[in-house]
C-alpha cells in the first residue's frame, strides 16, 4: 500500500472515490497509529450537521475502507486488520515507507540531526530527499474540518521548516550562487518570513553582491513596517549590521583538508525573543558575579515544556559570546527516538561537535577532559533530563561556561546557578502573538487575549498560535479563538511545522515512572482550580503521604504545579498540560479505573462537606441521608483536612465540589449528585454565591427526578425556597417553601417541616406581613420544642424578635433577641451570636428614641440573617 497526503489525498493502487471516504482516510493517516475518537471523525466528517444515524453511517464508511483497504493487500481480499476498532474510535496501522508523510518526517529528522553534528553534505541530502515527497498542497482534493485543517497548517509549516533548514545546509557547503535564484523566488512568496529573507541577504552577500543583499532588508523592512507597524528582528538587523561592515565571519570557508570542521556555533533560534527582559537580566548578572557571588561557571535554565527554555538559552548565548572566543557548541541530549542520552553518551555528543572521535576502547569522560582543557568555550546542553547526565561535562569545562536546559532544576550540581522560567505576562503575550500571528493577530485585541487564555500564556503554544494565523490570512483571530474554544482538545490546533505542542508536552510524561504516570492521568478528574494533597490520595486510593510523594515528582518534573503555603499546598495543571492529561485519561485509563477515581473523590468530598457545615452549623440536628456507596479510604481524616476553619475549607473546596455534582450528574450518579447539591447549601448560602447555588440547585433537582427520590426533592426545594427568598424573590420562595412542606410532612420529617415553617416566616416577613411571619415562627419553635431541636428553636425565636419589632414591642423585640444570642453562644455559632449582639444593640439605641417620641417612630433596620437586612418605611403609631 502507499498513502500520500503531501498534495492530493491518495491511496494506491486505488484511491476512495467518495468525497466522505476521502476525508475519513485523510483523517485516519494523519494520525496514522493513533486512536482517532469517532466523535473527532463525526466533526471532521459533518461538522455540527451530523445525520440523525450518524453512528451506523460512520460505521458503514468505516467498512468500505476497510473493503479499498484489503483490494490492496498482497493476498487479494485479504483482511488483515489495518483499520482497527479502538475504543473510543479506530486506528490506521501504516507500514514502514507506506505514507509519505511518514517519510518526510524520517528524512527531515535524519536531516536535522546531520546537521547538528555539522555533516551539511549529508543534512542537504537528507532535506532534499525529504522535500521531494511533496506534490503540492497538503491534504489537497478533499474538505476539511477542525482536525484536517489544523493539519494543514501543521503540515505546510513543517515544509517550510524543513526548506529553511535545507538551505541553511545549502549554504553551509558553499553553494549561495546557485541557491540566489531560488531565495528571490521563495522571499517574494514569503513576503514576512524573516529567515527566508536572511537566507537570501548571505546568499548575496557570498556571491559578493553586497549591495543587493542590503537591499534585499531595506525592502523587507519597508514591507514589515508598512503593512504590519513592526521592524526586524533583533537576529535580521545583526545580519544587516554585518554585512554593512563586511563582517568577516560572514564568509564561506569550506571544511578543512583535514576532515570535518568543528561546529563553532549555534543554530538559528526565534527571529526576536519577546518577554524574558526581567529573566535576561537575572541570567547576565549571574554569569557576570557580584560582590556576593562569583561568576557563575554552570547556569541551569529550568522550566516546563514549551516554555521557551531553549529559545532563552540561545539568546543568552549569544548576549555572552564575547566573552568566550573559542565559539559555542549545542548538544541536544536526547537519541533519535527522544531517549535521554547516558553520561557516556553526552561527552562522545560535545566530542563529535568539536571534530574529534573517542578513540577505539578510550573512556569518552577522559577524552572530554583532555579536549577541553584551557577551551574558553561556550556549551550549551539542551534538554538535560538528570544530573548524572552532564555532571562529566561540568567537571570538564574548568574554562568556559556550561548552559543547560531542563525541565527539572538540577540542584545536584554542585557548584550551579539556576534560573527558572514561567509563563509570560498577559501583556507580554499578547506581544508574542502579535509578532507572530501579524495583522491577523493584532487586528481584533478580545480574540486575541482569549487565545492568550486558552494557551495559558505558554511561548510555544503562544507561537504556533501565531504560526497558523500567519499562514492563513483568511482566518480571523476571532475564528481561531471559536476553533480553540470548540475543539475537543485545543492540542489539536495547536500545531504548525514542527512546533508540535502535543509531542512536547508528551515527552515530560513518557519520562515518568508508571505510578506518576497513572498519577498524571487520573488528576485531571479535578477542575482547573486546582487540588489538595488528600484529594490525590482519594483519587489514587493511597494515603496522603504517598500521593504527597508522587505530586512532588510530578512537580520536579514540571508537569504539575504548587501554590500555597500557609494554608497547605495546593496543586493544578497548567491548562494544556490537563487538556494532555485528559486526552491521556480517556487513552489510557480503563473506564471502570476512572469512574471508580471519579465516584471516590465525590464520596470523599460528600462526606467532607457533611462535616464542615455540621461545624458551619453548630447544633444542628444532623439529618443528613445515607451516603451512596462510593469506596471512600477509610483512613480519610476529615478532622485533620477540615480543621477548624470549615469556611475556608468550603472556599477552597466549593470548585472541587462543584465540578464533583457536575460529573457525578454526567455520570448518571444520581444520588451522589444530589447529595452533594445538598451539602453545599449552608456554604452557597452563607458565603452570598448565588448563581453558583442556583445552578447546583438546578442540577440536583434533576438528579432528585430521576433518582426519583421525594426526600431529596423535598430538601432541594426548600433550598430553592431559601435562595428566592436570599434574592427578594418573596412569592417563589413561598410557593416553593410550601411544596417542600407538604413533601416533609408526607416523610414524617421534622426537621423539614420546621425549616419551611421558619422560611415561609422570613417570607412573609419581607412581604411586611408581621402575622403571618408569626404565625410560622411560632409553629416552628414548637415543632422544635417537640423535637427537641434546640437550633432550630433559636431560628424561630429570632423571627419571632423581628416580629415584634413589627408590631410596636421594642422590649419585647429586645428581650427575646437576647435570648437568640445567649442560644447561639449555648450552641457555639459566633455568626448567629454577633448577629444577636448586633441585633440587641440596635434595639437598645431604638429604646432611647421610642420612649422619646412614643406619639410615631420607626423602626430600625435589622439583619433577619447574618448579612440580609429588613428595611422597614413604614412609620408605627
Amino acid at each position: 500500500m502507499r498513502y500520500r497526503v503531501l498534495g492530493p489525498v491518495a491511496m494506491l493502487p486505488r484511491t476512495p472515490t467518495a468525497a466522505k471516504l476521502r476525508v475519513l482516510l485523510a483523517t485516519l493517516l494523519v494520525r496514522a497509529g493513533q486512536v482517532v475518537p469517532s466523535e473527532t471523525l463525526v466533526d471532521e466528517l459533518w461538522g455540527d450537521r451530523p445525520p440523525r444515524t450518524v453512528t451506523t453511517t460512520l460505521q458503514v464508511y468505516v467498512s468500505q475502507l476497510r473493503t479499498l483497504l484489503a483490494e490492496g493487500r498482497p493476498v487479494p481480499g485479504a483482511r488483515d486488520d489495518l483499520l482497527q476498532t479502538r475504543p473510543p474510535g479506530y486506528r490506521l496501522q501504516v507500514g514502514p515507507g507506506e505514507l509519505d508523510l511518514t517519510v518526510f518526517e524520517e528524512q527531515v529528522r535524519d536531516g536535522r540531526q546531520a546537521y547538528d553534528a555539522g555533516r551539511h553534505e549529508e543534512a542537504a541530502e537528507r532535506l532534499h530527499e525529504g522535500l521531494a515527497q511533496w506534490r503540492g498542497a497538503a491534504l489537497s482534493g478533499v474538505p476539511h474540518g477542525p482536525v484536517l485543517s489544523a493539519a494543514a497548517v501543521h503540515l505546510e509549516e513543517a515544509r517550510l521548516a524543513a526548506l529553511d533548514l535545507r538551505i541553511a545546509a545549502d549554504l553551509r557547503c558553499g553553494r549561495h550562487v546557485q541557491l540566489t535564484a531560488e531565495l528571490v523566488a521563495l522571499a517574494a512568496e514569503h513576503p514576512y518570513r524573516e529567515s527566508l529573507h536572511a537566507h537570501l541577504m548571505v546568499a548575496l552577500y557570498r556571491s559578493e553582491r553586497q549591495t543587493d543583499a542590503l537591499a534585499a532588508y531595506r525592502r523587507l523592512r519597508d514591507a514589515l513596517v508598512d503593512e504590519l507597524g513592526v521592524e526586524p528582528g533583533p537576529g535580521l538587523s545583526r545580519l544587516h549590521e554585518r554585512i554593512l561592515r563586511s563582517d568577516p565571519a560572514l564568509d564561506w570557508r569550506p571544511s578543512s583538508a583535514g576532515g570535518r570542521a568543528p561546529q563553532l556555533w549555534l543554530p538559528a533560534g526565534p527571529a526576536e525573543l519577546l518577554g524574558r527582559e526581567r529573566a535576561t537580566t537575572a541570567a547576565l548578572r549571574m554569569l557576570s558575579g557580584d560582590a556576593e557571588n562569583p561568576p557563575a561557571r554552570v547556569l541551569g535554565i529550568s522550566g516546563r515544556a514549551g516554555i521557551g527554555k531553549t529559545a532563552f538559552a540561545l539568546d543568552l548565548a549569544r548576549r555572552w559570546a564575547e566573552h568566550l572566543p573559542d565559539g559555542q557548541v549545542l548538544v541536544p541530549l536526547r537519541g533519535p527516538g527522544g531517549e535521554p542520552l547516558n553520561a557516556a553518551a553526552v561527552a562522545a555528543a560535545v566530542l563529535r561537535r568539536l571534530g574529534h572521535e573517542v578513540p577505539q576502547g578510550a573512556s569518552p569522560e577522559r577524552e572530554l577532559t583532555a579536549r577541553l582543557r584551557g577551551l574558553r568555550l561556550l556549551l550549551l546542553l539542551d534538554d538535560a533530563s538528570a544530573e548524572q547526565q552532564v555532571r562529566p561535562v561540568a567537571d570538564a569545562l574548568a574554562d568556559g561556561l556550561l548552559l543547560l536546559t531542563s525541565r527539572r532544576t538540577l540542584v545536584g550540581l554542585q557548584g550551579a546557578r539556576h534560573l527558572v522560567l514561567d509563563v509570560l505576562t498577559a501583556a507580554e503575550s499578547l506581544r508574542l502573538l502579535f509578532a507572530e500571528g501579524g495583522t491577523g493577530a493584532a487586528a481584533d485585541p478580545a480574540a486575541a487575549r482569549e487565545i492568550v487564555r486558552i494557551c495559558g500564556r505558554l511561548p510555544l503554544a503562544l507561537r504556533v498560535a501565531g504560526a497558523t494565523l500567519a499562514a492563513r490570512p483568511h482566518w480571523t483571530a476571532a475564528d481561531l479563538a471559536e476553533r480553540l474554544g470548540a475543539a475537543a482538545t485545543p492540542l489539536d490546533l495547536l500545531s504548525a511545522g514542527d512546533m508540535d505542542l502535543r509531542s512536547v508536552l508528551a515527552v515530560g510524561y513518557r519520562e515518568l515512572a508508571a505510578p506518576e504516570r497513572r498519577a498524571f492521568r487520573l488528576l485531571s478528574l479535578t477542575p482547573e482550580s486546582g487540588f489538595a494533597a488528600w484529594t490525590a490520595g482519594v483519587l489514587l486510593h493511597t494515603s496522603t503521604e504517598q500521593a504527597e510523594r508522587s505530586l512532588e515528582l510530578l512537580a520536579d518534573a514540571r508537569m504539575v504545579e504548587v501554590s500555597g503555603q500557609e494554608t497547605g499546598h495546593r496543586y493544578h495543571y497548567h491548562r494544556l498540560l490537563r487538556s494532555l492529561a485528559r486526552e491521556l485519561l480517556l487513552a489510557e485509563e480503563p473506564v471502570e479505573q476512572r469512574e471508580a477515581a471519579a465516584r471516590r473523590l465525590g464520596g470523599a468530598l460528600l462526606l467532607l462537606a457533611r462535616r464542615a457545615s455540621d461545624q458551619l452549623l453548630p447544633g444542628r440536628v444532623s439529618d443528613w441521608p445515607e451516603p451512596p456507596g462510593t469506596g471512600v479510604p477509610v483512613s480519610l481524616d476529615a478532622s485533620r483536612i477540615i480543621g477548624r476553619t470549615p469556611a475556608r475549607w468550603f472556599q477552597e473546596e466549593a470548585d472541587s465540589l462543584l465540578h464533583a455534582a457536575r460529573q457525578a450528574h454526567q455520570a448518571h450518579d444520581w444520588c451522589l449528585a444530589w447529595q452533594l447539591a445538598d451539602a453545599l447549601t449552608p456554604y452557597l448560602e452563607a458565603a452570598g454565591r448565588w448563581q453558583e447555588w442556583q445552578d447546583v440547585l438546578d442540577l440536583g433537582l434533576d438528579a432528585a427526578d430521576r433518582d426519583d427520590s421525594s426526600h431529596a426533592r423535598a430538601r432541594l426545594l426548600a433550598s430553592r425556597g431559601e435562595l428566592a427568598w436570599q434574592r427578594l424573590r418573596t412569592g417563589a420562595a413561598r410557593a416553593h417553601f410550601a411544596t417542600a412542606r407538604a413533601l416533609f410532612e408526607r416523610l414524617d420529617d421534622p426537621s423539614g417541616v420546621i425549616r419551611c415553617l421558619v422560611g415561609a416566616g422570613d417570607a412573609a416577613l419581607s412581604e411586611g406581613d408581621a402575622d403571618r411571619a408569626a404565625t410560622n415562627y411560632a409553629a416552628a419553635l414548637d415543632h422544635a420544642a417537640q423535637a427537641h431541636d434546640a437550633r432550630a428553636a433559636a431560628d424561630a425565636r429570632r423571627g419571632i424578635a423581628l416580629t415584634e419589632v413589627l408590631a410596636g414591642r421594642p422590649e419585647d423585640a429586645l428581650r427575646t433577641f437576647q435570648e437568640f444570642t445567649e442560644a447561639a453562644e449555648q450552641l457555639g455559632d459566633q455568626r448567629w451570636v454577633r448577629l444577636g449582639q448586633r441585633n440587641a444593640d440596635r434595639m437598645l439605641e431604638h429604646l432611647v428614641d421610642w420612649y422619646a417620641h412614643a406619639e410615631v417612630h420607626t423602626p430600625p433596620a435589622l439583619e433577619a440573617r447574618p448579612g440580609v437586612w429588613l428595611v422597614h418605611s413604614a412609620a408605627i403609631a
